[in-house]
C-alpha cells in the first residue's frame, strides 16, 4: 500500500507541478489551448498566474509527503487536493454543455480520476507508520 500511496502522491504532485509552471510562465496559452477553460470567459492574466502559484504550492505539498510518507502529511497534502479537485469535478457535471460530448465525457472521466485517486490512497494512508 505504501507504493501506491507514493505513486498517487508523485502522479498528482507531477501534475501540479507542470500546471503551475505552465499557468506561471505562459498562463494565456492554457486558456487558449486547453479544451472548456475558454467556456467561461474572459481570460484574467492575474487570475491565471495566482492559480499557476497555487497550483504549484500544491505540487510542494504533494511532493513533500511523497518523499516522507508520513501519515500526517500525507493525510494533509491529499486533502488539500480534494479541496480544490472536488468542487473542480462537481462545477464541470454542471457545465459540460458547450462542445462535443465525446470532449464533455473525457472531461468528467478525467477530473473523476482526480477525486477517486486521492480518495483510494487516503483509504491506504492508516497503514502507514
Amino acid at each position: 500500500m505504501r507504493t501506491y500511496v507514493r505513486t498517487v502522491l508523485i502522479i498528482l504532485a507531477a501534475f501540479e507541478v507542470l500546471l503551475g509552471l505552465w499557468l506561471s510562465i505562459v498562463p494565456k496559452t492554457f486558456y487558449d489551448h486547453v479544451p472548456t477553460v475558454n467556456w467561461t470567459p474572459p481570460y484574467s492574466d492575474h487570475l491565471f498566474h495566482d492559480f499557476g502559484g497555487a497550483s504549484l504550492g500544491l505540487g510542494i505539498v504533494l511532493t513533500a509527503a511523497a518523499i516522507r510518507l508520513d501519515r500526517f502529511l500525507t493525510v494533509i497534502a491529499l486533502v488539500a487536493f480534494l479541496a480544490y479537485a472536488g468542487p473542480h469535478f462537481f462545477f464541470h457535471l454542471g457545465h459540460l454543455e458547450g462542445d462535443e460530448a465525446l470532449l464533455s465525457t473525457g472531461l468528467a472521466v478525467v477530473l473523476a480520476l482526480l477525486v477517486v485517486l486521492p480518495l483510494t490512497a487516503l483509504a491506504g494512508v492508516r497503514k502507514l507508520t
